[in-house]
């Protein structure tokens, strides 16, 4: 285990130039040329079985030990965000993307694995997929690779799956939890439908606005009463369109809001209620209302027994006080829960506040402030590589 770390930090300042280069150019959805290609050259040179995807411009290799024995997979996704970023860095992104969830770091430190693991085939008892995925943010990257096979790369399913995220947070310390682990993630649109005319003759048209406006301030009053505190939901709303000139009262207006939850009972219940709710309040402002509500992400759900193997590994490799046990899940969502809905595995999280950056008050991920400190990479690189290697040890 010293060996695996020691390997590393001497690592570190290639993962670190990769991850800047990442970040310098950032690329968002399914389509990530650019980033493809940097990942390959990264990879170049070893023994590695590289597919790539056609749906998305995934990345898939399969490193096959010396040994016969199972399957473990590793992810890393590659996306960023369409925020314009503010950190002042001088490798910031200038072409109006960010990468403000640290997929960067993801990239890098899965890159890292893949050359610690590499190093060391002649001890490897089976074979490791790395999953380089486009996606995560919004376009179910994960699951656009699953119908793509990632999971039967390397001839046979994988045993177990993990994947780091990075947060802010007291920089190389870990974040662990058993059970659901982050939200699952739904979209609510609502569209009401009324009737047009001038804005100075409201008395003419059936004005849509108020009813969106008062369904907008009743579905948080229906989020507290209609689902326990202890499978909580989380529901903002985060976009409202009308009309577009200002004397015009439009013929109909709508809202988009993020639904989080914890539970496949939660979502019938939101679906039942919002429909409800919504045709309620329209029809009593004389229109009507339309709902849809999608599932976007489901529960990401660590496996418990893998879990605790995962949180004994991790102490082993970097000691007790750096590892932390959380209790309750994060409303966050996260498409790494496709391929834990098929694997057994974990999800787990790397803190990587700065140095003179207060963790309590730190910006956080999406946001176009938010930094990392990307000497955890060789910590990042060093876990994954480390738990596929035990994981497989004969």
């Amino acid at each position: 285990m010293t060996r695996l770390r020691a390997d590393a930090t001497a690592l570190l300042p290639e993962l670190v130039a990769l991850r800047r280069d990442l970040h310098r150019e950032p690329e968002i959805g399914l389509d990530l040329p650019e980033t493809q290609a940097k990942v390959l050259r990264a990879l170049d040179g070893l023994p590695l079985e590289i597919t790539l995807g056609t749906a998305t411009t995934s990345v898939v290799a399969v490193l096959r030990g010396a040994h016969p024995g199972p399957v473990v997979l590793l992810r890393g996704d590659m996306d960023g965000l369409p925020v314009a970023e503010e950190t002042g860095l001088d490798f910031a992104a200038a072409n109006g993307n960010m990468h403000a969830c640290g997929h960067d770091l993801h990239t890098a430190g899965l890159v890292g694995a893949a050359k610690l693991l590499a190093a060391r085939v002649e001890d490897l008892h089976g074979s490791v997929v790395f999953m380089f995925q486009p996606g995560e943010e919004g376009y179910k990257g994960a699951k656009v690779m699953l119908d793509e096979g990632v999971l039967d790369a390397a001839g046979e399913r994988p045993i177990a799956a993990y994947g780091i995220h990075v947060a802010p947070g007291p920089a190389g310390t870990f974040s662990i939890k058993s059970g659901p682990a982050l939200a699952g993630s739904n979209t609510l649109h609502i569209t009401v439908h009324g009737k047009g005319g001038h804005g100075s003759q409201p008395q003419t048209a059936t004005d849509p606005v108020p009813a969106l406006l008062a369904i907008a301030s009743e579905l948080q009053t229906m989020v507290t009463r209609r689902f326990s505190v202890f499978d909580p939901v989380v529901l903002s709303v985060t976009q409202l369109q009308a009309g577009d000139a200002i004397n015009v009262i439009p013929p109909q207006a709508s809202m988009g809001a993020t639904v989080r939850t914890l539970s496949p009972e939660s979502v019938e219940t939101m679906l039942t209620e919002t429909n409800r709710l919504a045709s309620g309040i329209a029809a009593a402002h004389g229109c009507t209302a339309e709902v849809d509500f999608e599932t976007q992400y489901p529960v990401t759900v660590n496996t418990p027994d893998q879990t605790e193997w995962v949180t004994g590994q991790l102490r082993g490799l970097f000691g007790e006080e750096r590892i932390n046990l959380v209790e309750q899940p994060l409303m966050g969502s996260e498409d790494f829960s496709f391929v834990l809905e098929e694997v057994p595995g974990t999800f787990f999280f790397l803190h990587c506040s700065p140095d003179g950056i207060d963790p309590a008050t730190a910006a956080w991920n999406h946001s176009p402030h938010v930094l990392f400190d990307d000497a955890v990479l060789a910590d990042e690189a060093a876990a994954l590589a480390h738990l596929a290697l035990t994981r497989l040890a004969g």
